[in-house]
């Protein structure tokens, strides 16, 4: 019998036609794959909308609305910010939109319907606003800024500066009339980036002494019952009181009001000597020193003159208020004895 040979046949290779599904599936595989690259850059748990937020630039990013982002995907830019110093508000369906749009996938709103955006801003007021047209006027014009008060045109005016502009406002193209009185200028931050014109009526300031309460004729007043306050020089009575040493324990003159601005001749040191009193009236000259009683024809304060009567010789005497019950007459050194002999006449002198 014949033995048979074995036959060993070598397989030719096999080339299989891509099919439209195994196309597919490469696609969605390399799709998937690639959102799970960019959900990497998650932070490993769900991305949360935040609440109401504060912008501090021109733009909002992903991290300045949700949390969980990582450093590199929260820097992108989503939305534009509000102006300065305003508010806005976006809806909570358009930033979902949005970090859907950059395959992020899904974000938890918490039930939010909407986030409300403030702009943060520096805002330079009128007090600092007035401060600068100060400074400029003083520079210009050698005005002492103590002595000055600015009456700013319009409402209160406001200038919206970025928060990380520092420095003092300054006032510049500055303009002044001195007859007038009147000042403009625009108030700028740095190197104006933020700016605002404003103008104004310049008033001369002064110190008043102002009532803290009524009056009445005769009643003295007390360190209390005075104030001093910066007013107007325009709106100021020109006899005004200046300073209020010296005015306690003065009496009022006539009948005052609370916050009257006082005046000069509204006041008057008290009376020492009242009309009708037995006064002690001296004379005293060089070499030469009488006394003797007499009675006050008429009241007065220290340094007034009033006539007094000599009850003995019923001489009237013109006298000087010299203190409390006591006045003094004094004729001039050449006429000592003359004027003692007959203005002091009767036995009730005495050396």
């Amino acid at each position: 019998m014949q033995a048979l040979r074995q036959i060993t046949y070598t397989p030719r290779p096999r080339v299989a036609t891509l099919s439209l599904g195994i196309v597919g599936r490469a696609l969605f595989a390399l799709t998937a794959l690639s959102v799970m690259t960019v959900s990497v850059l998650a932070e490993g748990g769900p991305m949360r909308l935040r609440g109401d937020v504060t912008a501090r630039g021109d733009v909002l990013t992903l991290g300045d609305l949700v949390e969980g982002a990582s450093t590199e995907v929260a820097a992108r830019p989503m939305f534009r910010a509000p102006g300065l110093g305003a508010t806005g508000t976006i809806q909570a369906r358009r930033i979902a939109d949005a970090v859907a749009a950059l395959g992020l996938g899904e974000i938890e709103t918490g039930g939010r319907i909407q986030v409300a955006v403030q702009r943060a801003a520096r805002r330079v007021v009128q007090p600092e606003i007035e401060a600068a047209l100060k400074r400029a006027l003083e520079s210009a014009y050698g005005l002492d800024p103590r002595n000055l008060a600015i009456r700013i045109d319009g409402e209160a005016p406001v200038l919206l500066a970025p928060v990380d502009l520092a420095g003092q406002a300054t006032a510049l193209d500055l303009s002044y009339d001195p007859r007038s009185r009147r000042v403009a200028a625009l108030i700028t931050l740095g190197e104006r980036q933020a700016s605002l014109r404003v103008s104004g009526q310049v008033m001369e300031i002064r110190e008043v002494v102002v009532l803290g309460r009524a009056l009445n004729r005769g009643e003295a007043i007390n360190a209390a019952d005075i104030t001093i306050e910066r007013r107007p020089k325009e709106a100021s009575p020109v006899d005004a009181q200046a300073g209020q040493g010296g005015l306690a324990g003065q009496v009022a003159q006539r009948s005052l009001s609370a916050g009257a601005v006082l005046r000069a001749g509204d006041l008057a040191p008290p009376d020492l000597v009242a009309r009708g009193e037995a006064v002690t009236i001296v004379f005293d000259s060089p070499g030469l020193n009488l006394s003797l009683r007499g009675q006050a024809n008429e009241g007065g304060r220290l340094g007034a003159t009033i006539t007094v009567t000599n009850p003995v010789s019923k001489k009237i005497i013109p006298a000087t208020v010299i203190g409390a019950g006591r006045v003094s007459v004094g004729p001039p050194p050449n006429a000592v004895m003359r004027q003692a002999n007959a203005a002091l006449d009767g036995p009730a002198l005495r050396p």
